[in-house]
């Protein structure tokens, strides 16, 4: 499986014609995206990562050519990774958190080739606004999308359990179905192999469909 740096775009209009299936990652800033994406692809040097939030200020695609499959073998196919700008990094100036929105949100409505965006939360925090209402946003509007837990290496397993259950138990006031949810360490790899099984699973919805 390799990872490349293709192209950064200030508008989806700019993005990279390819056909490919894309899979995007979102989030608050300093959620721990850069890291993920170098952990899901193995290369630490792919995704610029920064002690400093809202470094990300661009439609980041990467091209990933293959996926993890049974054996450890590494099945051939092609993909766009894509890194998008983080939200709610209250220290960038109001006309830059707008330019930002405006990006996403262009994005997630008229990127024909997203098959899914997987939306990160901090598994340390409790449910925070931000978050509950970006998801309320992308399901009003039919963008498919999934939870993925970071920096699960924080906390104990019971503690760990207990703020998902508690963020499962808060969506479900207001969703009558969840979105699947996973939960992931940069550090230790946790939830690599099923990130990229739903990719690749989604990946052959996309092909026989």
């Amino acid at each position: 499986m390799n990872a490349s740096f293709v192209i950064s775009s200030p508008d989806v209009s700019q993005c990279p014609e390819s056909r490919l299936p894309e899979y995007a990652f979102i989030g608050r800033s300093n959620v721990g995206k850069s890291s993920l994406i170098n952990m899901l692809c193995r290369n630490p040097h792919l995704a610029k990562t920064s002690q400093k939030p809202g470094k990300t200020l661009l439609i980041n695609h990467f091209l990933v050519d293959g996926l993890p499959s049974a054996g450890g073998r590494t099945k051939s196919c092609q993909w766009h990774l894509v890194d998008l700008p983080g939200y709610g990094y209250a220290q960038t100036g109001l006309a830059q958190r707008e330019t930002l929105r405006r990006m996403i949100e262009r994005y997630c409505l008229m990127r024909e080739q997203l098959v899914c965006l997987f939306v990160l939360i901090d598994s340390r925090l409790k449910p925070q606004k931000i978050d509950l209402e970006f998801m309320q946003w992308l399901g009003e509007n039919e963008v498919p999308f999934a939870i993925v837990f970071t920096k699960a290496d924080k906390l104990g397993r019971g503690r760990l359990s207990d703020n998902i259950a508690a963020y499962k138990q808060t969506l479900l006031e207001t969703w009558e179905e969840l979105p699947p949810v996973f939960c992931t360490s940069a550090e230790t790899g946790q939830g690599r192999d099923e990130v990229l099984d739903y990719i690749g699973e989604c990946n052959l919805a996309v092909i026989q469909g």
